[in-house]
């Protein structure tokens, strides 16, 4: 990528910031639409889990592809063909006439946010090559997501109450397009100096192996968690991670370079986004469900309670950034998991749904919490790698963010739904008290992911854990690891050189 001006550099980090808002938006804006999309078509609690799921879940699988397509063929093609599909994707959920195809609709959505996401990070952190300058951009970046969370519970409310849920896509189109243009006047084409072959085994494995565990997790309480089809997917998910521990590392270009794993911040990177969107995604579930089905809300008013929330989200992430460049990872860290932590505690110990004082300081509680992780999450996944792996360490990171939100929207709505029926009331007829008690068990696993948070954070910002993260890059860039074919005397001395190199971005 051509050396670009200040002033160029800030209006690639403006366009980038733009994929993003329009995917984050459409998160937070769907959380709220539920209710209303559930009415309209007659969804069950799993359907509306798989509203949500679908699209993550084909998010998390595709990321890294994504990213390794992007180094081969260019970022710039591949994230403007991400714009289309997105904005394309967007203007079908509007008009799907079924649960099932806006479940079909949402998973075309994800596969151009698959494309945007990961490629517009491996744009700034290619872009920004100062440390400062790239970790305050990266806090900018997060701040898009506190927006996304401020402006979509109100927009998404308004649009509900006035227009209906279908409106809530068509705020993506012109953003989308929009982008679009911008991206194809403004931002420079890029690709890697060695781009990675695909891995269509690895690629297959992932997919069956998040697909499966989802698909488990999400119709257990329907089907019996020791029923023959749930067993059989939670069978198929164990053998295919089994089969990524083995079978990546033969490769000379894996999908996914479990030498990563190597380094404590990156490990612990990927620990806390799982940890963290995981809290998110239960969050943003449970609470929409609570305000409108329980408390009778309509979903502006729902969106304007969260706003205490969302506004404190808002705000925290450019301060985290900048803490971040200055003072490390440490303490945006350590102060993100106390505070997701005690958020949790507030409801599962003092029952905060039945107290609007209580609530809200949950609900501020949570925001201080995931607003000061997102930062530290990719700065530190990308800070201990050299520069040519950024992209991948960036896309494992983004990956992780998915894979939390899809775990914790299906766990967590698993959980309650479990609780709703053992109490002998659905989501929309029991009484409230019904409803804290069935929520319970959720909050004390939103507060486990705070404490998850808390104890990696701790573990993975020390000086031991700085020593792995320069002995992995070091590693990657100047050792290279031969294939198995090489390892047998198959391969050619250039056949070799395919090393960590294999995997940069």
């Amino acid at each position: 990528m051509p050396e670009l001006s200040h002033r160029g550099r800030m209006l690639v980090l403006a366009i980038c910031c733009m994929s993003l808002l329009i995917v984050s938006l459409d998160s937070t804006v769907l959380n709220v639409a539920l209710p209303a999309m559930r009415k309209d078509l007659d969804a069950s609690v799993a359907g509306m889990q798989w509203t949500i799921d679908a699209y993550t879940l084909v998010l998390a699988s595709l990321l890294m592809l994504a990213g390794s397509t992007a180094d081969r063929i260019g970022r710039r093609k591949v994230f403007m063909a991400g714009l289309v599909l997105f904005t394309l994707g967007s203007a079908l959920c509007s008009i799907a006439p079924s649960l099932e195809t806006l479940i079909v609709f949402r998973m075309v959505q994800a596969v151009g946010g698959s494309m945007l996401n990961p490629v517009a990070m491996s744009i700034i952190t290619n872009t920004f090559t100062d440390p400062r300058e790239r970790a305050r951009a990266i806090g900018a970046w997060g701040g898009v997501v506190g927006i996304s969370m401020a402006a979509g519970p109100l927009v998404g409310g308004a649009l509900v109450d006035s227009v209906g849920w279908r409106s809530i896509f068509w705020i993506n189109l012109p953003v989308g397009i929009a982008a679009l243009l911008l991206t194809w006047r403004f931002i420079p084409e890029s690709r890697a100096a060695k781009a990675r072959r695909p891995d269509p085994v690895g690629q297959l494995l992932v997919i069956t192996l998040l697909g499966s565990l989802t698909y488990a997790i999400i119709e257990a309480p329907q089907k019996g968690w020791t029923s023959a089809e749930i067993l059989l997917f939670a069978a198929l998910a164990a053998a295919a991670l089994t089969g990524l521990l083995v079978y990546e590392p033969r490769r000379s270009d894996p999908l996914i370079d479990l030498r990563f794993f190597r380094s404590a911040p990156f490990s612990g990177a990927t620990v806390i986004a799982v940890s963290a969107f995981a809290a998110l995604g239960g969050f943003l579930f449970v609470n929409t469900l609570y305000l409108q089905d329980v408390r009778g809300l309509s979903a502006l008013d729902a969106g304007l309670y969260m706003l205490p929330m969302a506004a404190v989200v808002c705000v925290l992430p450019p301060l985290s950034g900048r803490l971040v460049a200055s003072r490390g990872p440490r303490i945006p860290l350590l102060a993100a998991g106390i505070a997701m932590a005690a958020s949790g505690l507030m409801f599962a110990v003092f029952d905060a749904e039945t107290d609007n004082v209580l609530m809200f300081t949950g609900y501020v509680l949570f925001g201080l919490g995931f607003g000061s992780v997102n930062a530290p999450i990719t700065n530190t996944a990308v800070s201990g790698m050299p520069r040519s792996q950024a992209g991948v360490a960036a896309a494992v990171a983004s990956t992780s963010r998915q894979i939390g939100q899809t775990l914790g929207v299906a766990v967590i709505g698993a959980v309650l739904a479990a609780g709703m029926s053992g109490a002998g009331s659905s989501y929309g007829s029991g009484p409230a008290g019904d409803f804290v008690a069935a929520s319970r068990p959720v909050w004390w696993i939103i507060t486990g992911c705070g404490v998850c948070v808390l104890l990696v954070g701790a573990l993975s910002s020390g000086r031991w854990a700085r020593g792995t993260a320069r002995r992995t890059a070091e590693r990657l860039e100047e050792a290279p690891v031969a294939s198995k074919e090489t390892a047998a005397g198959a391969a050619s001395p250039a056949a070799g050189q395919s090393s960590a190199s294999g995997t940069r971005s």
